[in-house]
């Protein structure tokens, strides 16, 4: 009979499915390849800056910057690293506050806490990387906080190395306009675009070959599967949701038919 237990193959199948970050990211080789040489660039060489990185969601924008800090663990340790989901925030102006709490300065709002985040980002110190994932959510009348966020890498005396993740391409052309007249100003451009259809097909089938045995899901329903998703959208999560709730319904197909006779190849 098909064991319960999470050592079943199904089980192991719909843990790989997961929007993990993988030891590997197919497809996205030149993107980790810029991040990691604007990380060795600014942070290393002690060099303010701003990237940014824009796509589609499910392009692997988080998954390869996530990638990337866990192989550059050892020469970014020498400074300070922040990390934060602006969709978390109850407001745009929520970002200063949160970014302060990082840095363990005390409690304060408004101007005040924007000042004092000034003051601490240009004084003596080591290199602070400000990753911000859902960038899109500081836009706010007048873009102050975008602008704000973007210029302090410009100060004199600044350590910040700020990188900004988002959906829209044009957020920087649209919001940030102003930076465009101080070249410098300007964040580095990265844009991720969807998935192809060749690209989905090895994620998927790299995910699936990391369960012992028969295949769960055969090649040509993943091929299925990828060229289906590439046509939508290129959306990787989508592409593992997919094969997951079709795990799933193997599952229990095999499931309802146990009672009747074992399983092909014995235990799963």
């Amino acid at each position: 009979a098909l064991s319960l237990d999470t050592g079943t193959c199904y089980q192991q199948a719909k843990r790989v499915l997961h929007a993990a970050v993988p030891e590997h990211l197919h497809g996205r080789e030149r993107e980790a390849g810029t991040i990691r040489q604007f990380l060795r660039d600014h942070i290393c060489g002690q060099r303010p800056g701003s990237l940014y990185i824009s796509g589609p969601p499910g392009t692997g924008k988080t998954a390869c910057l996530g990638r990337v800090l866990l192989d550059c663990k050892a020469e970014l340790a020498g400074s300070k690293i922040i990390v934060l989901n602006c969709m978390a925030l109850s407001s745009p102006a929520g970002i200063f506050p949160a970014v302060a709490q990082e840095l363990a300065l005390p409690a304060a709002s408004g101007r005040e806490a924007v000042r004092r985040l000034q003051k601490k980002l240009t004084a003596q110190g080591p290199m602070v990387l400000l990753v911000l994932d859902e960038l899109d959510q500081l836009e706010s009348k007048g873009q102050d906080v975008l602008y704000t966020l973007f210029e302090w890498p410009q100060l004199p005396g600044s350590r910040l190395v700020l990188v900004g993740l988002a959906n829209a391409l044009d957020l920087t052309d649209r919001s940030l306009a102003r930076l465009a007249a101080c070249p410098a100003g300007s964040p580095q451009l990265l844009h991720f675009p969807p998935y192809t259809r060749e690209q989905l097909t090895a994620i998927l089938t790299e995910r699936l070959g990391q369960v012992p045995g028969e295949p769960v899901l055969d090649a040509a329903a993943l091929q299925f599967c990828a060229r289906k998703v590439s046509a939508l959208c290129g959306d990787a999560r989508k592409a593992l949701d997919v094969c997951r709730r079709a795990v799933e319904v193997v599952e229990l197909e095999v499931r309802s038919q146990t009672l009747l006779k074992p399983l092909p190849g014995g235990e799963c």
